[in-house]
């Protein structure tokens, strides 16, 4: 294993920032952690690079225990969201300031500043500064250096997070590229669930102090265990009690994603193994390559159901508003969940999913 957290804690005064995570994470994988502010990501990812120290609980790099060592002492490195680039000096200067620190010889210096600009895409660029350089550029600056110094674990704290939208994109993208070409282990935390599906190998949902869920992203996007898991990654419905006896015999909480949904006529007859249910349509959502549907159902509490856009105008979506509808999705599903927080309506979440 890269990295094992084991039962760790950490507080400050009487708060539990980090309350009991076991974590491994594993050679050469991308791994996220992702949840809410004060969700204690960061704080776990900080007692990795060794800024901060455990309460308890043990932290592990390559098997051996560096709970109690100084930063300096751990082969990781960390890249933050602000890069913490030296305002005054060239970006070969910032790269190269690492391995100046340490003693490196001069040629090797150079080869490996040379070597890490080129795995960022930046060859050309090392007498430039800072100041003269895009967002995007200066992330992977601030990336160079720190691949510079070939550590075994990357960390990095939400990096993409003061960059625009396309631009943030762009960079999910070229970082798990670089990550495959460099083979290091990558930890990087985040609030935004589409940077966690988009790059992770696996990621981890965290909760006030706690790990929900652990897994691929189509393992925790398709099989939500708990109903955080549920509401924070996406947008999803989750239903329970009355509600939920009267489409599947059973009370106990469940969840349906919103693309899993279709819309039918009223009449429309449900084929074997499907879950139906009417009602009629309340609020829509227009969002251009889909629309976004809130079903009022006729048993009580609502449902979410989104639909791609092929053919249909903005103004023919919003003309749906009070159709009665039957609503039909696979039975198989549908998945049980723990901690539900709705009594028949959907978990309430952000526009674009993940509770931003």
């Amino acid at each position: 294993m890269a990295v094992r957290l084991d039962d760790v804690h950490k507080r400050f005064g009487e708060v539990a920032a980090v309350n009991g995570v076991t974590l491994d994470v594993r050679q050469g994988e991308f791994f996220s952690m992702l949840g809410p502010s004060g969700s204690g990501k960061t704080t776990c990812l900080r007692m990795i690079a060794g800024f901060e120290l455990p309460t308890d609980g043990r932290i592990l790099l390559q098997g051996r225990d560096v709970t109690r060592l100084p930063p300096y002492e751990r082969d990781v490195n960390t890249v933050f969201q602000d890069y913490a680039l030296f305002p005054h000096m060239t970006v070969g200067e910032n790269v190269e300031y690492g391995l100046q620190v340490k003693g490196v010889p001069k040629v090797e210096r150079r080869r490996r500043v040379a070597d890490a600009l080129r795995m960022v895409r930046l060859e050309g660029f090392e007498r430039r500064r800072p100041a003269a350089l895009s967002g995007g550029q200066r992330q992977r600056v601030a990336l160079a250096r720190a691949l510079v110094n070939q550590p075994a674990v990357l960390l990095l704290d939400e990096p993409l997070g003061a960059l625009d939208l396309k631009l943030r994109q762009q960079m999910q993208i070229e970082l798990k590229a670089i990550q495959q070409r460099v083979g290091l282990t990558f930890i990087y935390v985040t609030h935004d669930q589409e940077e966690a599906l988009t790059m992770s190998d696996r990621l981890a949902v965290m909760n006030a102090g706690r790990i929900e869920q652990v897994g691929s992203p189509a393992e925790v996007y398709e099989g939500p265990e708990t109903s955080f898991v549920a509401g924070f990654v996406g947008i999803s419905n989750i239903l329970a009690g009355e509600a939920a006896h009267a489409i599947t015999g059973s009370k106990r909480p469940f969840t349906i994603r919103p693309e899993k949904i279709r819309m039918a006529e009223p009449d429309q007859p449900a084929g074997p193994g499907e879950c139906t249910v009417t009602g009629h349509v309340g609020e829509v959502v227009y969002l251009g390559a889909t629309t976004r549907y809130v079903i009022d159902l006729d048993v009580g509490g609502q449902l979410v159901v989104t639909q791609q856009n092929l053919a249909m105008s903005s103004m023919e979506a919003l003309r749906v508003r009070g159709k009665a509808v039957r609503l039909i999705w696979d039975g198989q599903l549908n998945r049980s969940v723990e901690g539900s927080t709705s009594e028949g309506g959907p978990e309430p979440s952000g526009p674009g999913g993940g509770g931003k």
